[in-house]
């Protein structure tokens, strides 16, 4: 467990703040709050705060898009008008100059992507440690929180039920013995105000499995569906022998019946299950709203090139290779491991002589070059997930504060609550920026 990060002499005001969590939002609540003036303890169930910081952006911590407010919020797929407030009072630059003044370099890269220098994740996660330090915040590890009960009347605080976990050894036990059942003590803390940070349900080997919506819901507090987004996708087409492939520079675009709710130019890959990459965990976050089986995908493979300009490039090619079989004259226009699936789609006889494909057929090719089809079956688990769809009800929060509204001195942020975005760091930001607003306004006298 970590000691107690109180700055000596510190002077705090009246309020007490106790934070659940120590992911990004939670860390940032806590600083905001401390630095408002109030006294802090950060609770996390896992052995360091940060965990899940740690993996971000393959270890590189994608923490936050060089953009402006207004295209944060264009990014997010759910509820975006909750988020204006609280990205517009931090922004990106914001989080920019946070994280800088805290000693970590930062670079800008494709998409506008924020990164440090160093590419490594944990250096944004010890930026985050030195500053709740330096802001005088209790962080107290391997605690997790059961319960919490509210304040029954007038200058009665906030109840916080919690569980430390203790393991000890039976010293009788052979070498081979494992440790001895978990001894749980019981913990209780009292505060003023409480914020829950408890993120979603993905990947919950970090933590985050439910806990913050389970609290939630015990108290009344509405929580809508919780969903996979930004998820791999299970197909139809067995890809498994392109698995590991990844397709760069191609638009993919998702359906629903005529219309496209999702349009990008970017890249995408490949799997035994189906496909994943940048591309497409984007797209998954715009098929919540109809089951997955109700959408279509269609790869546009030659996005550079007009129409016009992609039949002159296959005449071009079907010319080079005239006395080959049609299934061989493709290499210069596909990766090899894509014609199969390729020559299936547009329906040409894979034997037949380049020199005599129609026109038709010709044609046929290039629809098939520009709307590849892709039959989407399921989403892969939600663990796998990035984020969860769904959450805490933002009609029942108050988007300048955090607060429920049901429940006066109770605050949610991060991914407990029911926002979501596209991937390049949005998420991160918006993590941070209700995380702030959720702080300052806990860490504040009325």
């Amino acid at each position: 467990m970590s000691g107690d990060a109180v700055s000596p002499g510190r002077t705090y005001s009246m309020i007490s703040v106790v934070i659940v969590g120590a992911g990004p939002a939670g860390m940032m609540a806590a600083v905001a709050a401390a630095e408002a003036g109030a006294s802090v303890t950060l609770l996390e169930r896992n052995p360091f705060p940060g965990k899940k910081l740690r993996i971000t952006g393959k270890g590189r911590c994608n923490v936050t898009n060089n953009c402006s407010p207004r295209e944060v919020v264009e990014a997010v797929t759910a509820n975006p008008k909750f988020l204006y407030g609280a990205v517009n009072r931090f922004s990106p630059a914001d989080t920019m100059a946070f994280f800088e003044n805290a000693g970590v370099p930062l670079k800008t890269e494709r998409g506008r992507r924020v990164f440090p220098v160093s590419d490594k994740a944990a250096d944004i996660q010890e930026a985050m440690k030195r500053k709740l330090r330096e802001a005088g915040v209790r962080l107290l590890c391997g605690i997790r929180v059961t319960s919490l009960k509210p304040p029954e009347g007038d200058g009665e605080k906030w109840t916080v039920h919690a569980e430390r976990e203790e393991r000890k050894r039976d010293n009788h036990a052979g070498p081979s013995h494992e440790d001895a059942a978990p001894k749980r003590e019981k913990l209780r803390f009292e505060a003023d105000r409480v914020i829950l940070c408890t993120g979603g349900v993905s990947y919950p080997l970090t933590g985050s499995d439910g806990d913050g919506h389970r609290m939630l819901k015990s108290l009344g507090v509405g929580i809508t569906e919780l969903k996979p987004s930004l998820v791999p996708i299970e197909t139809k087409e067995n890809f498994a022998p392109l698995s590991g492939l990844t397709l760069k520079n191609v638009t993919l675009t998702a359906w629903l019946g005529k219309d496209a709710v999702y349009s990008e130019m970017g890249e995408m890959l490949f799997t035994h299950f189906g496909v994943s990459g940048p591309l497409v965990l984007s797209a998954s976050a715009n098929m919540q709203k109809r089951p997955v089986t109700e959408y279509r995908l269609t790869v546009n493979l030659k996005p550079a090139l007009t129409p016009e300009e992609l039949d002159r490039r296959i005449r071009s090619d079907f010319e080079k290779y005239a006395a080959k079989d049609f299934v061989n004259a493709l290499t210069d226009l596909l990766p090899k491991a894509m014609i199969p699936y390729v020559v299936k789609q547009c329906g040409v006889d894979p034997r037949k002589k380049t020199g005599e494909v129609t026109r038709e057929e010709r044609q046929a090719l290039a629809d098939v070059l520009t709307g590849f089809r892709i039959v989407p079956t399921g989403f892969r688990p939600i663990a796998e997930a990035i984020i969860t769809a769904g959450g805490a009800d933002v009609r029942e929060i108050d988007p300048k504060t955090m607060e429920i509204r049901s429940h006066p001195g109770l605050y949610a942020a991060g991914e407990l609550l029911d926002v979501n975005a596209y991937t390049g760091g949005y998420n991160l930001q918006i993590a941070f920026a209700t995380g702030r607003a959720a702080g300052l306004a806990a860490g504040t006298e009325n």
